[in-house]
């Protein structure tokens, strides 16, 4: 079978691999349907350290399940499953509450990887896939690309709003206008924020910003942008919510909230010398991590997303063929693209 992998700093291919096998009584093999480039896959691709032929960093899919491991029964061959970049086991004191990305049981193997794929080996399966009724060809490609969101971004967009505790009425502000960031803009709304600010300096982030429910824009950065945001709100944010990863959206942040404000990040730090002690005369409340993704579609995301109410697939720009890995990770490099989607038939 045919599998992205790095072939040198800045560039992807395919390679031709053996199609994975059941190893585990709990393993299911997943036929893909969609999968996508996640802005943290950027990070790897830009790497210079990067070694040839390492597998692809893909994480997130929609796909038909194949087979599945004797103790697997909660789905079964050609069923439509939602494949989450996470692995929880639905058990454990961090899954029950709420914490699956997390999950104390799957400690260094909770997170999915090599999935611009045309099959994969879903380890964990019985509690995390999560099942969509009917197949790939009931559903428009609109549709399917709101269901892939599920995977990934969608969740981590929800989970920011959720650790910060957006609340209706709360004037909220997100930094980072990718994939991440228009959901996080889409749950703020789900979760009834009065004011939505999202901090983007590019116009076709800043549209679909604005058409899932943002109230403003800023495009300022620094002590400007703070101030910029501040004018807005008519003071600090009850809750910002970070979706990049640096340390410069952090301070974003913390710089937009009022004393007594809430933070939750999501984006996969590439920092390691912010402090806790910075935000002690603040009172901030500070949250964050990897997204509880089979929670929230099974308890949230997949009714609001088959109901209509929510559409986060427009943060699919521009779509693939697996054989333009290469393009997609490239568009989305240049900020050609919001969110690359490969289609696979």
């Amino acid at each position: 079978m045919k599998s992205a992998v790095y072939t040198k700093a800045g560039q992807v291919g395919l390679a031709e691999i053996d199609r994975p096998q059941i190893v585990a009584a709990d393993d299911a093999i997943i036929k893909i349907v969609r999968t996508c480039v996640c802005g943290s896959d950027i990070w790897s691709y830009r790497n210079p350290e990067m070694e040839e032929g390492h597998r692809n960093s893909g994480h997130e899919a929609i796909g038909i399940v194949e087979e599945v491991g004797e103790q697997v029964t909660t789905v079964k061959p050609g069923d439509f499953v939602i494949a989450p970049f996470t692995h929880g086991c639905g058990q454990c004191d961090a899954c029950r509450a709420g914490f699956d990305g997390s999950c104390d049981n799957h400690s260094g193997n909770n997170w999915s990887e090599g999935v611009q794929a045309e099959y994969i080996r879903f380890h964990f399966a019985n509690w995390a896939l999560v099942k969509i009724l009917g197949q790939p060809s009931d559903y428009s490609e609109g549709m399917l690309k709101s269901l892939l969101t599920l995977a990934d971004v969608m969740p981590t967009g929800y989970h920011a709003a959720r650790v910060a505790n957006v609340q209706k009425g709360d004037k909220v502000v997100v930094i980072g206008d990718g994939a991440v960031g228009q959901c996080a803009v889409i749950a703020s709304k789900m979760r009834g924020a009065s004011q939505i600010v999202l901090m983007s300096r590019h116009e076709d982030h800043q549209k679909m910003a604005l058409e899932s429910g943002a109230t403003a824009v800023v495009a300022e950065r620094g002590e400007k942008g703070i101030d910029k945001v501040r004018e807005i709100l008519g003071g600090g944010a009850d809750a910002a919510l970070e979706c990049v990863g640096t340390e410069a959206a952090v301070e974003q942040a913390l710089g937009v909230l009022h004393n007594g404000g809430r933070m939750g990040f999501v984006g996969v730090p590439h920092y390691n010398n912010r402090s806790l002690g910075s935000t002690f005369a603040q009172n901030i409340l500070v949250a964050g991590g990897v997204a509880s993704v089979t929670t929230y579609d099974k308890q949230v995301l997949l009714k609001a997303v088959l109901d209509g109410d929510i559409n986060p697939g427009r943060v699919f720009t521009t779509s693939y063929k697996l054989e333009d890995i290469n393009q997609a990770y490239k568009d989305m490099d240049e900020r050609k693209s919001i969110k690359s989607m490969i289609v696979l038939d």
